[in-house]
């Protein structure tokens, strides 16, 4: 019988729009929730029912090294400007396992860009220069 190793969360790769973008060091996919709303009729027993009430979806954050590209820069700076309807995207994360195979996908829907964070600089430190994209969304689905 083969085994079913769980997956690591170091092999992952993302498309956003389509398009895929390399090179990102973190991914930060936000937890999805469901509100429970108490309920009870006038003629019902000393008890509460629950039932469903809104769907929350948390961002998603992205980390980077800075490169001479501004693509996603330019995304963010799109929505300072005030063009959010223009802005929004399907971003997809993809893990892949040991051998590069896609094994699972999470779908955010209607995401953009809410907070744009290059990182500190340091003359006294070697990291690396650090981008911060955090993305708002109306939908996180894993497939």
């Amino acid at each position: 019988m083969a085994r079913k190793d769980p997956l690591r969360n170091m092999r992952f790769r993302l498309e956003i729009d389509g398009i895929q973008q390399a090179g990102f060091s973190e991914v930060a996919i936000g937890e999805v929730s469901t509100d429970a709303v108490d309920y009870r009729e006038g003629n019902e027993a000393n008890h509460v029912r629950k039932l469903s009430g809104l769907n929350k979806f948390g961002n998603i954050t992205l980390k980077w090294g800075v490169t001479d590209s501004q693509e996603l820069f330019n995304w963010h700076k799109q929505v300072v400007a005030g063009q959010l309807q223009q802005s929004r995207k399907q971003v997809a994360i993809i893990v892949v396992d040991e051998s590069g195979a896609d094994k699972a996908r999470f779908v955010v829907s209607e995401a953009w860009p809410i907070k744009y964070d290059p990182s500190d600089l340091n003359a006294k430190g070697n990291e690396v220069f650090i981008e911060v994209l955090e993305l708002a969304n109306e939908g996180i689905e894993r497939i």
